[in-house]
C-alpha cells in the first residue's frame, strides 16, 4: 500500500517548545518510530510543516541588516533541507540499511491572480505578545493575527496547483526509497511573463513567491498525483470533533467527504478546518481510497480503519466515535 503521512507542527515542534535543534530532533525521533513502523509493510511518503522554522529564519534574517531579508520562497526550500535532514537521520536509523531514505526539495506552482496574496492567512514563526506583535509590524511591515492569546506573523497561503517534482517522487518509490518531500507545502513558484525574450525558453519563467502554502493542501494534491491509497494528517488531536470543547463534543469516525464539508463550521479555520477540506480534497480526488486525521501514535490503527477520522467515497453519511 502506497502512504502519505503529513506531520503537524506537533511532531515537530510543540506549542510553547524553545525552537532548539535538540527539541526538534527530539520530536522527529518520537515521529520517526510511528513512520519506521508503517514503512515495515507499504511504500512511504512523508510531507512536514514548517511553519515555526521558516519563521524563526526570517525573523533572524530580519535582524541582519547588512543584506536584504531573504525571500521566503528561499527560506522555504532551507527548511525542507533541514527538516528534512533530521527525519532522515533519525528515520534511517530505525529502518533496515538496504531501505534508502531520501529527501527531495519540492516546487510547487501557485497562481498569480489568487486571492489569498491580498488576505494573509498562515501563521510562521513564534508567538508574541500584543505589544512586541504591535511593534515589529510598524518595524518591518509584517502581518499580524490574534493565535488564542498571543499574536503571530502571517503571510500569504495560495492554493496549490502543480507539485514540479512528481516522476522523480514516483522513480524513488518504485526503486523502493522512503521520500520525505513537499516539506512545508512545497517551495512556492509562478511563472511570470520574462522582462525579455531569450533564443533559449519559453515566453514564461519560473521565479519564487513570498508565501508559504498550506502542507495539508499540498499534502492532498501530492497523495493524488502520486495515487496514494492512504493519506494521513497526523496531528495533536486523535480526531476532528463536532462541538469541540463543549460537553456534547463527538469524535467523527467515518464520514463521506460530503457530508464533513457539511460541518465546516464545526471546524477551527486556523487548525482543523485545512486538514478536513485537505481529506475532503484527496478523498473526491480518488474514489474509494481513504484519507485520515488523527494522532501521531496512532497511525497504524488509523491505516485498519480504527482510529481517528476516516474519510472515503465508499461510506455513506457520517458515524461518530
Amino acid at each position: 500500500m502506497r502512504v502519505v503521512v503529513a506531520l503537524g507542527g506537533n511532531a515537530l515542534l510543540r506549542r510553547g517548545q524553545a525552537m532548539t535543534a535538540e527539541n526538534q530532533r527530539t520530536n522527529v525521533r518520537t515521529a520517526s518510530e510511528q513512520l519506521a513502523s508503517v514503512a515495515q509493510e507499504n511504500e512511504l511518503v512523508v510531507a512536514h510543516g514548517n511553519g515555526p522554522q521558516v519563521g524563526l529564519l526570517a525573523l533572524q534574517g530580519a535582524a541582519y541588516k547588512e543584506v536584504p531579508t531573504y525571500p521566503l520562497d528561499v527560506l522555504g526550500a532551507e527548511t525542507q533541507g533541514m527538516i528534512g535532514y533530521l527525519v532522515e537521520q533519525e528515520l534511517g536509523n530505525l529502518v533496515p540499511f538496504e531501505r534508502p531514505v531520501a529527501t527531495l526539495l519540492t516546487m510547487i506552482e501557485v497562481d498569480p491572480a489568487d486571492p489569498a496574496f491580498a488576505e494573509p492567512s498562515k501563521p510562521i514563526g513564534p508567538i508574541y505578545d500584543k505589544e512586541s506583535a504591535g511593534s515589529m509590524a510598524k518595524q518591518r511591515g509584517w502581518v499580524f493575527k490574534a493565535d488564542g492569546d498571543y499574536m503571530r506573523r502571517v503571510v500569504a497561503s495560495p492554493k496549490p496547483r502543480r507539485i514540479f517534482e512528481l516522476r522523480q517522487i514516483r522513480w524513488l518509490l518504485e526503486h523502493g526509497s522512503i521520500v520525505i518531500c513537499a516539506g512545508g507545502g512545497g517551495i512556492p513558484v509562478m511563472y511570470v511573463d520574462r522582462p525579455e525574450p531569450t533564443p533559449y525558453g519559453p515566453e514564461k519563467e519560473l521565479v519564487g513567491v513570498e508565501a508559504v502554502i498550506d502542507k495539508d493542501h499540498a499534502s492532498a494534491l501530492l497523495s493524488a498525483g502520486i495515487e496514494a491509497d492512504y493519506f494521513v494528517m497526523a496531528t495533536d488531536a486523535d480526531a476532528a470533533y463536532v462541538d469541540w470543547a463543549k460537553p456534547e463534543q463527538r469524535a467523527v469516525a467515518h464520514v463521506h467527504p460530503d457530508a464533513l464539508l457539511e460541518l465546516s463550521s464545526h471546524f477551527a479555520a486556523g487548525s482543523m478546518l485545512p486538514k478536513v477540506q485537505a481529506a475532503c480534497e484527496f478523498a473526491t480526488a480518488t474514489p474509494g481510497r481513504r484519507a485520515a486525521i488523527g494522532g501521531l501514535t496512532d497511525i497504524d490503527e488509523m491505516l485498519k480503519g480504527r482510529a481517528g477520522t476516516i474519510v472515503s467515497t465508499e461510506f455513506d453519511g457520517i458515524t461518530y466515535r
